[in-house]
């Protein structure tokens, strides 16, 4: 029997479904029991709307970047290329920092505390379950390339 060799990152989970799963249960013991965090005003609901605005473009951009680049951003597929071009010229992992955005930015649209305990716990989730499993994926597979890339740019900001 041929035994096939893994060849993509082995993130634990769909990592959208990393961050909607506790935003969602956040936002349902928030409507529960509502526990706010910031002052009332329009100024957090307009910082949210950006945040979440902001966050939706940063995703298209780099979703567009590693597509013209030849290569897929399902982390359940081979990566085929370094993407090192738009966004990723900022940041290693701009959909991921996009989602946190958008989540942060909900948070803060809706002044509710806890969906924001919960992303702190997501984003360790993210950062050790995807991230990481993702890293070592790329420099086993790209070698000194990646390892150039990634002295070069942060993971996150």
């Amino acid at each position: 029997m041929k035994e096939e060799i893994q060849d993509n990152a082995g993130v634990i989970y769909w990592p959208p479904a990393i961050y909607a799963i506790p935003l969602a249960v956040g936002i349902i013991a928030h409507l529960i029991y509502s526990v706010s965090f910031l002052p009332e005003g329009w100024l957090w609901r307009l910082l949210g709307v950006l945040l979440i605005g902001f966050g939706i473009f940063l995703a298209l951009w780099a979703e567009r970047t590693m597509h013209s680049s030849g290569t897929t951003p399902n982390p359940y597929k081979p990566t085929t290329a370094i993407v090192t071009a738009g966004p990723y010229r900022f940041t290693r992992n701009p959909m991921y920092l996009s989602m946190a955005l958008c989540y942060l930015g909900v948070t803060f649209l809706m002044n509710a505390l806890w969906p924001l305990l919960l992303l702190s716990i997501t984003l360790f989730i993210v950062n050790y379950g995807v991230i990481a499993r993702e890293e070592r994926y790329l420099a086993k597979k790209f070698g000194d390339a990646y390892v150039h890339y990634k002295s070069r740019v942060r993971r996150w900001i």
